[in-house]
């Protein structure tokens, strides 16, 4: 793989994570309040950005969350996929957050992040112009594993810590791209036995291998949380997904439908981890319509429906892809320089670790800006 395709950007950002996104351009007529911090003296990652339309409605805005991928290991609110699909300008307001990752907190902080953000977004709807009563979440990959389980969990008392609890973290539509979510089923399932080591992104979440600590698993499954009163999903999967299972949606959409919940379940055939099959103008019609038929026209209809497509050649790229758009240096530094000193070391990066032997064209295990730039 080229140096230039590492660090383009990516949908599922499984593998690059913050390596993998730049922050969004904002497009004309859209205003952007950055790193609102949504836990008061919390962690660093306790931020989210809020793009609302430059000129402010009479009426309240249906609000969609992003919720990043990345292996809950890696990833930024900075690549924001509503945000390049016009959703603003679409009316909507949208939202992407940062949640602590793996690295810094094992499962349940991720969720209680999530939520925590989504009682900030209500406690502030007055100030922002946001209706409460329609906030939709979409998420990819491990992003859609954390939608899935703010869609399933309202009802769960015990994710909700922290500030503003008198607000309400239940979501009214959830939009899952390729989310675990059974992770014992994930890891016996033939092809994916790796995601059961004990350095899987998925026993980095737990805090221990997958099947040593069923309990642990067992409490992150959206699956175990399927009630009737949740809310609208529509689940999007490629049955060629190297990364997560087509099962793990599979299993969902018939607990949901079980259960008597709304839910959409769309098979990419050919479809990857992302890529190829994401990018094209059906997917992007089919998330819109959901958005809107749930959120704008409050639809309450339940359906049951499975539906495909297939994934084409040439199609256009996902939409938090840049064509060819490098990491700044001072990106770079400003996440890993830890030692101020201006470079930054093998030990204080945090980006995949082919990634810094191919950026460190001497070898000295030492980066620096001519290096990046290069």
């Amino acid at each position: 793989m080229k140096l230039g395709s590492l660090l383009m950007f990516g949908l599922s950002g499984m593998a690059f994570g913050i390596w993998a996104q730049a922050p969004v351009r904002v497009p004309e007529g859209v205003k952007a309040h950055r790193d609102l911090v949504y836990v008061k003296d919390g962690h660093e990652r306790h931020k989210l950005d809020l793009y609302l339309p430059e000129t402010k409605s009479d009426e309240l805005l249906p609000l969609i969350i992003w919720v990043h991928g990345g292996g809950w290991q890696n990833g930024s609110k900075e690549g924001c996929p509503p945000l390049r699909g016009g959703y603003v300008e679409k009316g909507y307001a949208v939202a992407s957050i940062n949640y602590r990752l793996s690295g810094h907190a094992v499962f349940p902080a991720q969720i209680e992040d999530c939520k925590a953000a989504v009682r900030w977004l209500r406690a502030h709807a007055d100030e922002y112009g946001l209706d409460a009563k329609r906030f939709g979440v979409w998420g990819s990959s491990a992003g859609g594993h954390l939608v899935a389980l703010m869609g399933t969990s309202g009802d769960v008392k015990a994710f909700d810590v922290g500030a503003h609890l008198d607000q309400s973290s239940r979501v009214q539509a959830v939009c899952d791209y390729f989310g675990p979510t059974d992770f014992e089923v994930f890891v016996k399932t033939p092809g994916y036995e790796r995601v059961a080591n004990v350095e899987s992104p998925e026993a980095k979440l737990l805090g221990g291998a997958v099947l040593e600590n069923k309990d642990k698993a067992a409490r992150a499954n959206p699956i175990n949380y399927v009630s009737k009163d949740d809310p609208p999903f529509l689940m999007v999967h490629g049955d060629a997904d190297k990364t997560v299972p087509l099962n793990q949606s599979e299993l969902l959409f018939e607990s949901l439908k079980n259960s008597g919940v709304s839910a959409q379940l769309h098979t990419i055939r050919g479809g990857g981890h992302g890529r190829p099959g994401f990018g094209s103008e059906e997917i992007a019609k089919l998330v819109v319509d959901f958005f809107d038929e749930r959120l704008k026209k409050g639809a309450t209809k339940v359906v049951a429906l499975t539906t495909e497509s297939v994934a084409e050649e040439g199609e256009a790229p996902p939409m938090n892809r840049g064509e060819g758009r490098r990491i700044p240096w001072e990106m770079v530094l400003r996440r890993d320089d830890k030692d101020g000193d201006g470079t930054v070391k093998k030990g204080e990066f945090s980006g995949p670790a082919g990634l810094f032997q191919r950026l460190d064209a001497n070898g000295d295990g030492v980066l620096t800006r001519e290096e990046v730039e290069r």
